[in-house]
């Protein structure tokens, strides 16, 4: 067996892990890289193996990190199986199409106000080739283990962190390999607690937080803080969400707080469409939640819907306090951005970032001080209020990793620290050698290790295009 790191390999995005055995090819998770433009780039470039030379691809979770190139890959060739829980199909649908739309509508822009450095502009894909993509995803229930190639055994377990988000466990060649994908808390106040697994041969465990603890502050509290002292300067909370996962929980958070008479009464706005779609699925999956019925609606029906452009536009006019939810978490893209060009420059505003910002996206830009940021080819400058409330990540922190860690009863022959930057995922490398005496290492982009039964991983070569 063996397996080659095409991303999350050195960085928190892009997550991509090839398996090959016996002429067999399987990729775990399909994602985009994000943030840093040298990343960037690696979209664009040939995929390191022919498309059509794969025979499955399974996934951990719909968030486009690690589904967000499929329909690239199917474009240029893939026609297998894609497996993944219900609910990532379900929430790949809508991730997916609204990726394809987005790239083109963004090169669109781009050619219309001429700002991009290539002419034309073209979308990484469309929204036609994510349809194209749609049909080859494959459902499969949590803790059914099937077979999905000669020898090729997968198990799904829950992961926590969104919705049908999973841990992937392959048996192949006499050995046992898990992925966690990205695991959440186990605390979260709608999510479930990642499951516990007990033996693996060999490991590739998430480092998104692998150098931090989440905040210990009362999240609801910060929340309404931030909100009311906004409020009270006539300013608008401006808060650049992920439309799954992230957006629903600051929806549960407003509800109560409303509810509470935490916050002044004031108007919520959600401003994506596809978060809006997401949230339903939340009904529909209830019990792969903590919520109850009642909970569900109440977070539900706290916002004011926003639809359409002209709606969007017509928020940039809002008078008096307000909260705006827009996509996206990082604020890479989506109609966040144009909220950002007029709201950002006004100090009676807010901008309350809610999670983990990776390097080199303008969410982190914003979060470390920029005075100003590029948008749409003008310079921005930043005078609102910038807030990020890391308590609100549904990921892990380095405390939860090892405590997910520590349920194995066996320690794994080896141990891969990966999705994560540098600095997390080696903190993380050292915790696991140091307080688990485990065989652990980080592996490098394109990196390959080869692997044979019952024995160690064999020495790791960069992976031939």
């Amino acid at each position: 067996m063996q397996v080659t790191f095409l991303g999350a390999a050195g960085t928190v995005t892009g997550s991509k892990y090839l398996l090959e055995r016996n002429g067999q090819r399987v990729l775990v998770d399909c994602g985009l890289f994000q943030g840093y433009k040298h990343l960037r780039v690696r979209n664009w470039a040939p995929f390191p193996i022919p498309p059509h030379s794969l025979d499955a691809i399974v996934l951990t979770h719909a968030h486009l990190d690690h589904s967000g190139y499929i329909p690239a890959l199917v474009r240029d060739g893939f026609r297998g199986p894609i497996y993944a829980t219900a609910a990532t199909c379900e929430l790949a649908r809508i991730l997916l199409l609204d990726s394809g739309r987005l790239q083109e509508e963004q090169a669109e822009y781009a050619n219309r106000r001429g700002f991009s450095k290539h002419h034309p502009a073209l979308p990484l894909y469309t929204e036609d080739d994510a349809k194209r993509a749609l049909k080859y995803f494959r459902p499969i229930a949590l803790h059914h283990p099937q077979d999905i190639l000669a020898d090729f055994k997968i198990h799904l377990r829950s992961a926590g962190h969104i919705l049908g988000a999973a841990t992937v466990e392959i048996v192949a060649d006499g050995s046992t390999w898990v992925f966690s994908g990205d695991l959440g808390r186990y605390n979260d106040p709608i999510m479930l607690a990642p499951e516990t697994i007990e033996e693996a041969d060999y490991l590739f465990v998430e480092s998104t937080y692998g150098d931090r603890l989440h905040p210990p502050e009362d999240t609801e509290q910060q929340l309404a803080d931030v909100i009311t002292r906004t409020a009270l300067r006539h300013g608008i909370t401006l808060v650049p969400s992920f439309a799954v996962g992230r957006a629903q929980l600051l929806m549960y958070h407003l509800s109560r707080l409303k509810q509470a008479g935490a916050i002044p009464d004031l108007p919520i706005y959600l401003n994506s469409p596809m978060a809006t779609d997401a949230t339903v699925l939340y009904q529909r999956f209830c019990s792969e939640h903590r919520l109850s019925p009642r909970a569900c609606e109440s977070m539900c029906r706290v916002a004011h819907i926003v639809r359409t452009v002209e709606e969007s536009k017509r928020l940039d006019q809002q008078r008096g306090p307000a909260v705006i939810i827009a996509a996206s978490g990082m604020a890479t893209g989506g109609r966040v951005l144009f909220h950002l060009k007029t709201l950002a420059p006004n100090p009676h505003n807010t901008l309350l970032f809610s999670g983990y910002q990776a390097g080199g996206t303008r969410g982190a830009q914003i979060v470390a001080g920029a005075p100003s940021v590029r948008l749409h080819g003008e310079d921005v400058a930043i005078r609102a209020e910038v807030v990020s409330l890391e308590s609100l990540s549904a990921h892990a922190d380095a405390d939860e990793i090892m405590q997910w860690l520590r349920g194995f009863k066996r320690a794994p022959k080896h141990t891969y620290v990966v999705h994560g930057e540098p600095a997390a995922a080696d903190t993380l490398r050292r915790r696991i050698s140091l307080e688990l005496g485990w065989s652990v290492s980080v592996p490098e982009h394109l990196e390959r290790a080869e692997v044979a039964a019952s024995t160690p991983p064999l020495p790791t070569e960069p992976h031939a295009k």
